[in-house]
């Protein structure tokens, strides 16, 4: 798909072709639109598409005419009823004039600018778009990490009811999710750094400050991400733990029903020796039967009261 935007007096609207202070966005373009954005923008067909490979990593590049930067952006994508959250990248051709983003589908960096909610935009100041993109994605990063941590939370409040293997392999993609999500940072790091030196376009008194947010927001992100992966590896021991102990708590419950219904069970078996009757206690007594069930139930009563003291017994 692709479009072109420019802002009238803070309004952004829709143009029908490339010109000067246009904003070009592609989203999950095909090879022609992509050949017709590079011959327009002058620039290498390979550059327009390398944000379309989902393994493509944050990196600035710098052309004779252009300068190509790629980003990491999160997305949350629905799979089997669940939300799962990975990144993918993002590219942006900047030039004097005119700025073109590249994603691999719709994100949600872009809807804030379309709807005029950011303040001070305007497509024909490129590099401060750049930065207000970065800040934008910087912010995204945070906002996807406080919804993490919230699964999170509701994982840890079922902790003392019923859990199971789900919730594990919930845990487990949130971990897997965090690593993906500090790679990202760390790699969009270094990008921002190397805008900081940037020197090919002024930068304004406006956008030095504005780049300094991003920093700013970008490490409180990254930071984010520490700490986050620390309380949900946390959590995980938490469960496993609670898990094991609720195992061994059936195993323990199991083993002292098994000493119980051992004693009547080795009882009867003596008594069902075929041995001559007067050979065997109570045989011969009125109330034989009676009494040996007496003193099975004494024996176990016993028993149960031993194993309850020794903490044998839930």
């Amino acid at each position: 798909m692709l479009n072109f935007y420019k802002t009238d007096s803070g309004i952004v609207r829709e143009k029908d072709a490339i010109d000067a202070g246009v904003w070009v966005q592609l989203i999950a373009p095909t090879h022609e639109e992509c050949l017709k954005v590079a011959t327009e923008m002058n620039a290498d067909v390979a550059d327009v598409e390398a944000a379309l490979d989902i393994e493509e990593g944050s990196r600035i590049q710098l052309e004779d005419n252009y300068t190509l930067i790629i980003v990491d952006v999160p997305v949350v994508r629905t799979e089997d009823d669940a939300q799962n959250y990975t990144t993918i990248p993002l590219g942006m051709i900047l030039t004097r004039e005119n700025i073109v983003t590249i994603c691999s589908e719709q994100t949600l960096v872009f809807a804030p600018f379309l709807n005029g909610q950011i303040r001070n935009f305007s497509t024909e100041e490129t590099l401060r778009f750049v930065f207000q993109i970065l800040y934008r994605v910087a912010t995204l990063y945070q906002y996807d990490l406080r919804m993490i941590d919230r699964r999170r939370h509701n994982i840890e409040e079922r902790i003392e009811g019923k859990t199971g293997n789900e919730d594990l392999l919930m845990l487990y993609g949130l971990d897997t999710t965090l690593v993906y999500f500090t790679t990202s940072l760390q790699a969009n790091r270094t990008v921002i750094d190397k805008l900081r030196r940037y020197k090919r376009f002024e930068q304004t008194d406006e956008d030095q400050e504005l780049l300094e947010d991003v920093i700013v927001e970008n490490a409180q992100a990254v930071e984010m991400c520490s700490v986050y992966l620390n309380i949900v590896n946390g959590t995980r021991e938490l469960m496993s733990s609670v898990i094991n102990n609720r195992l061994s708590n059936t195993m323990k419950l199991l083993t002292s029903v098994t000493i119980v219904l051992a004693i009547p069970t080795m009882i009867s078996g003596l008594y069902g020796m075929n041995v001559n009757t007067e050979w065997v206690p109570l045989a011969s007594t009125q109330f034989g039967f009676a009494i040996i069930c007496l003193i099975i139930l004494v024996v176990c009563a016993i028993t149960v009261w031993f194993l309850h003291k020794k903490d044998m017994l839930m």
